[in-house]
């Protein structure tokens, strides 16, 4: 077998990456010029109005006389503030995860009976197909989790007896099968990337049925299979609170987008998880992680404000970090004085950092929340209203629980399965059109060149008319 690497050296990509840089840029002013909403936004950062639902309110401000206008932020699944969900979970010490998944699912709480059948239904559901940890997971090992869901999912395909009906009956079964089963192909595809990437012992640790999910979770994931009951229920605090996050965020609009084109539920799954993984959006989680360490190993004593201040304006700079000029974990495309979810996470992170001996680590996370709308506000010169987001703290709370970092993108997306089954049922029920937005081209007219024609000269040639020059 050829090495098919070899025809494509460093040399090579580099003369093919000028070429394609130099024709796909695109002028910055045209954008402005032709009204474009970038990311879907409008120019005040309110995002345009794309669909309709039922599944969940993201609420972080209000519009008054065409401003927006700051206020603390709301999540509302299926009209219930998630605040309720969580505080009546707590009160009565149980898992809320399976209630909230039915919920999203079928819009209204479960009576006891229809909770303790779906619960039961969940948990018998987790097993795979015959062979598929073997033939799926084991046998292309992958070192992303992430992308070991996404085609594990697709994988699924094969699996069913009817993947292309789009009837709501067969939709709602293949959707509590794939969320019961998500969690299992974590599992699993975790234990193998140990083995094969590094290099230590694989433990696949079979389901069992009478644990919750979060329960089954840390079971499978642990070697020694043990856990109390207050990590069990502050995991399923974090799966209560990604579960759902509205139609218009990035992974459940990639949902909503391919079943609006009437592909199958697998597919469309898949698409979630591909938009989760990126560090813009579930992948934050990570690169929160790692913007601390920065910090702790840059900042000679992160408990004083001033240096932490001075290494944050370095971060903005792209003097530190990563480079990207992003802190991490703050800021959000909706709440404006607070995201709800961090709120909640804070409450419990607290008291669990002390007695896990975090505290120093909880602490830091509070100076980069408090400091970092100071310093964007000297940066940039406005008072734009910034709050920490879910993932400046929820990556805390997965390291305390003993959670390995490759693990933090994927428990997010166990979670959020539900969330997309319920959009992808609510858009084949009520959606009724292919979403397709407009781009407007802005290339420049020219004619064909015969190949003999072309010369080194013309690959070089810049093709570029000034934007107020152009038709």
């Amino acid at each position: 077998m050829s090495d098919y690497k070899s025809a494509f050296s460093n040399e090579t990509v580099n003369i093919l990456c000028e070429e394609l840089i130099k024709n796909n840029r695109i002028d910055p002013e045209d954008f402005t010029r032709f009204d474009v909403k970038r990311g879907l936004r409008n120019a005040d950062g309110t995002g345009v109005m794309a669909g309709l639902t039922k599944v969940c309110n993201v609420d972080g401000y209000y519009i008054r006389d065409g401003e927006r206008v700051p206020q603390e932020g709301r999540l509302i699944y299926r009209g219930i503030d998630i605040n309720e969900i969580v505080d009546n979970c707590i009160r009565e010490n149980r898992f809320g995860f399976e209630e909230t998944v039915w919920l999203l699912l079928f819009g209204s709480l479960p009576t006891k009976n229809q909770l303790s059948m779906f619960c039961e239904i969940l948990a018998k559901q987790r097993e795979l197909p015959e062979d598929f940890i073997e033939d799926m997971i084991m046998k292309a090992p992958s070192i992303n989790i992430m992308n070991k869901l996404s085609r594990s999912v697709l994988a699924l395909y094969s699996y069913d007896d009817n993947p292309e009906d789009l009837s709501i009956e067969n939709v709602l079964r293949q959707s509590i099968r794939l969320i019961a089963q998500i969690s299992t192909i974590m599992s699993c595809a975790y234990q193998v990337k140990r083995r094969h990437y590094d290099h230590k012992s694989m433990y696949i640790h079979p389901n069992k049925v009478e644990y919750m999910t979060a329960q089954n979770v840390l079971y499978t994931i642990r070697s020694d299979k043990k856990f109390t009951d207050e990590e069990a229920k502050l995991l399923d605090l974090c799966l209560i609170l990604h579960a759902e996050h509205g139609g218009g965020n990035n992974s459940a609009f990639a949902t909503r987008v391919l079943t609006s084109s009437l592909t199958d539920t697998y597919s469309s799954i898949a698409a979630g998880i591909g938009a989760l993984k990126g560090p813009r959006h579930g992948g934050a989680n990570i690169k929160v992680r790692e913007m601390l360490d920065f910090i702790r190993r840059d900042v000679s004593d992160i408990t004083n404000k001033d240096e932490v201040a001075c290494y944050l304006e370095k971060i903005i700079n792209k003097e530190a970090g990563d480079g990207t000029g992003l802190v991490y974990g703050m800021g959000h495309a909706v709440y404006t004085l607070s995201d709800p979810r961090t709120v909640i996470l804070k409450r419990y992170a607290r008291e669990f950092s002390e007695k896990k001996g975090f505290g120093d680590r909880f602490r830091l996370i509070e100076l980069v929340e408090e400091l970092t709308p100071e310093v964007f506000a000297a940066k940039k010169g406005n008072t734009k209203k910034i709050c920490a987001n879910v993932d400046l703290y929820s990556g805390l709370i997965y390291e305390m629980l003993g959670i390995p970092e490759e693990l933090f993108t994927p428990l997010f997306c166990v979670a959020r399965v539900s969330g997309w089954c319920a959009h992808r049922i609510e858009e084949l029920l009520t959606g009724g059109r292919i979403i397709r937005p407009a781009y407007k081209s802005v290339s420049v007219p020219r004619g064909y060149v015969p190949v003999d024609e072309r010369s080194d000269e013309y690959l070089v040639e810049e093709h570029y008319i000034p934007s107020e020059e152009r038709p």
